[in-house]
Order: structure tokens, then sequence, then C-alpha cells
């Protein structure tokens, strides 16, 4: 299982100001992504042992099908998986009578080991764009990103370009404060794209490791905002060739396949090198993860568990797979 704090690539020789992660039995990380998978775990593990599961038996298929479909996995990643464990079955591997469950958790964990990406903040600076619609915990979780970010020694401008919502700027200048981090911000009603463009030069002039752009919520059939996140782009470009450097959106779990088209329309608009998907802990629909990285090919690189700092993990396939069907580590 990947070290839930390695949340970054390109650290380089840092100090970790974190203390180790516990084990699983003192309520580490595998058990607080059981715990916030609970209800996904719950609905889909008990259709699941439901199944009288016979290979020759089409009613076992569709049942199988059913409850994949009733978990947000989408078609595609369903028709994936169900081919995936005909071939077990083909080969030998995959009896009747057999639990089902194991080796599904091992289909889902080898389907989304292609989508497990870490942050990069090699760069110097490196500037991470936050994309997303309101309500996502998107502010939430730049405030979150930039604390995990103080725990591995590295210093964060956190740049308010989510100028339109006045309550946005209090909120990520006390997360701001919090980490630790230089707070860049602006009048109500200001250029987005200019804060970004500051953030920038406020990291360059004061030798600073992470920019973090909030940008406002945008729902993704609005053309204005959607262009004007396009102008933010090519503001950072402008300022800094190459940046910004991720470009990372938030997804909220509970909107399902909802989530899934703005994903796809997001895409559109900008290129996304990531997608942090949250409140999964509220979702009895973990599945969705299964659609966005294979009917995407986006990483997901984050994903919320719960309220807490600690509760924004790392994605690792093999652990989130068997947490969605409330098995063990082994």
């Amino acid at each position: 299982m990947a070290d839930p704090h390695q949340m970054f690539s390109g650290l380089g020789d840092v100090t970790v100001a974190e203390e180790a992660p516990q084990d699983e039995q003192g309520g580490g990380f595998f058990r607080r992504l059981v715990d916030g998978l609970s209800k996904s775990s719950k609905a889909l593990s008990g259709q699941i042992q439901s199944i009288a599961f016979d290979p020759e038996d089409e009613a076992a298929w569709e049942q199988l099908e059913e409850a994949l479909l009733l978990a947000d996995c989408g078609v595609p990643a369903t028709v994936e998986i169900i081919g995936r464990l005909e071939r077990r079955v083909a080969a030998g591997g995959l009896t009747p009578g057999a639990d089902l469950a194991p080796a599904l958790a091992e289909e889902i964990a080898d389907l989304l080991a292609g989508a497990e990406a870490r942050i990069d903040v090699s760069h110097q600076p490196t500037v991470i764009l936050m994309v997303g619609v309101n309500g996502t915990g998107k502010t939430t979780t730049v405030g979150k990103l930039a604390e995990h970010l103080r725990r591995v020694d590295k210093s964060v401008v956190v740049a308010a370009a989510d100028t339109f919502r006045a309550a946005a700027d209090e909120q990520l200048q006390a997360w701001a404060d919090r980490a630790e981090a230089d707070f860049v911000g602006s009048a109500h009603g200001g250029d987005p794209a200019a804060v970004a463009y500051d953030g920038i030069e406020a990291a360059v002039a004061r030798g600073r490791d992470v920019v973090l752009v909030d940008t406002a919520g945008r729902l993704q059939n609005q053309v204005g905002l959607m262009d004007e996140l396009a102008k933010i782009r090519r503001v950072i470009n402008g300022r800094m060739e190459g940046a910004p450097h991720e470009t990372l959106l938030v997804i909220d779990a509970t909107t399902g396949q909802n989530g899934l088209q703005q994903a796809r329309v997001f895409s559109e608009a900008t290129p996304l090198t990531g997608i942090v998907l949250t409140k999964l802990d509220g979702t009895a629909k973990g599945g969705i993860a299964l659609a966005i990285a294979f009917e995407l090919g986006v990483p997901i690189k984050l994903i919320g568990v719960g309220e807490s700092l600690d509760d924004l993990r790392p994605f690792d396939a093999g652990s989130f797979a068997r947490a969605l069907l409330g098995l063990g580590t082994a």
C-alpha cells in the first residue's frame, strides 16, 4: 500500500513534518478509507454477497452487472469488469459458488492501477490550478493541500482567484494562515487572472515552492466562466512557460454521473492533470471513481473520505478496491 502521506512527487530531500502513519489496527490509512467508503461498501458488498454465483447462470451475471451500475461504475467500466471476470471463468479461475468479492476487487484494482499518480511539485515554483463547480469542496481542498505541503517542508503561496464569492477570500485566508502560507487576494469582483499572475510574482520574488490558485466555482455549461478559466490559464502560461504544472478538477462524489459529465466538459475546456474526488464518505456510489478513471483516462490523484485534514488522501488503487468491497488488507 502506498504511503498515505505521499501525495507528491518531486519532493527531493525534505524533512517530513508528520508522524509516521498508524497501522491498520490503530486507526490508520486503511481504516480511515474503509470508514469513509462504508456507505459504498455496504451497498455494493451486500449486493455481491446476495449473488449465488454460477458462471452458467445468465441471471447471476445480470445481477452482478446491475450491482456495478447501481454503484455508479458506469456502463463502459462495468462491461470491462464483466469481460475480465468472464475471462477468469474461461481460465478456470472463477468457479460456481465462488466468493465474487476478492476476484472483483482484484479486477477493479487492476483497472484503476493506471489512474494512480502523485502531484508533481518538482518545478520552482510549481503552479497548481484548482477548478470545479461550486459545492465540491474545492476551496477547502486548496487549504488542506497547503497544509499538507507545509508538512513536507514546501513553502506555499495561496492565490484567491475566486473573486466572485466574497466569503471565498476569508475562508482561504484562514486556511493560508493555518498552513503558514502567503496569501494573495484582491477586491471583490477583481480580475481572477490578475490574482493568479500576482500569486506567481509573489512566489518568484519570495522564493516560495508552490502556488495554489483557487478559481471560482463554475458550472460546466457556463460558457463565460469557462472562457475566463481559459484566460487564467493563458495568463499563467504567459508569466511562466509550462505552467500551470498541475490542473486538478475537484469533483463531489455524491453527484455521481453528473460528476463524470463535469469531468468531460472541464477536460475539453482545459487540460486536466488529475482529479480530486471528494465526499466519498457521503455516497453509496463510490464506483464513480471507476467511471472517471476508465472513461476519461485522467488520474485520480486525491480522494476525500471525511471532514478532517487527514481525510484528504492519495489515491491507491488496491486499497480503494478492497475498501469499496469491504475487504481487509490481505
